[in-house]
């Protein structure tokens, strides 16, 4: 008994010695490869140019959604972003930051064109109809509703992150709305590094 007893505990440690020892992720943004890596959108830039990711390809992407009258979350990460771009230096030639619109109604073409390059020269605004926003917001998980203000407008409340995507979009990471600048410029060179 004694020694079918030790047999087996010497096989259980030996089973689980084999397996690869579980390593920190190196990102301080999460990684969520597994459930986005696919994910894409169709949606048309300010000069009205269909884009997808494809069109971005060897360039790490940067994708936060949001609207233009947002109050604070949005201009927030787009003022951040700029400063990561900043912290980047020559690096940040190899990053594109994409401001998808929930608020197709409002955010007239004319007005991406401008918004997003308020922040940064190189940063773009993209937009689709309602159908095509959904399918966008859908592919990457984000949650919006319009809330009527009392002012007879309204707000929309919304998923708050920045998704970072590897120029051969096989990494995806998640990072949280605030995340420190220089976790991100740390996150962003580390995906150029596969490229």
């Amino acid at each position: 008994m004694w020694l079918r007893n030790f047999l087996a505990l010497t096989l259980l440690f030996t089973l689980t010695a084999c397996d690869e020892p579980k390593l920190p992720s190196p990102f301080k943004a999460s990684d969520v490869s597994a459930q986005y890596a696919q994910a894409d959108f169709h949606l048309f830039d300010a000069s009205g140019k269909p884009r997808s990711l494809a069109d971005y390809k060897g360039k790490v992407v940067a994708l936060f959604f949001g609207y233009t009258h947002c109050p604070d979350v949005c201009p927030t990460t787009l003022a951040d972003m700029a400063q990561v771009m900043r912290l980047l230096g020559k690096d940040a030639e190899r990053v594109q930051v994409i401001f998808v619109t929930l608020d197709p109604a409002r955010d007239t073409r004319e007005l991406l064109a401008q918004y997003p390059p308020a922040f940064h020269s190189s940063f773009v605004g993209l937009s689709g109809d309602a159908a095509q926003t959904a399918a966008a917001a859908k592919a990457f998980n984000i949650r919006y509703e319009k809330q009527a203000t009392s002012s007879g407008s309204y707000t929309i409340d919304h998923s708050a992150g920045t998704y970072l995507i590897s120029p051969s979009a096989r990494t995806v990471l998640l990072s949280p709305f605030a995340q420190r600048t220089e976790w991100l410029a740390q996150d962003i060179r580390l995906l150029l590094a596969l490229n």
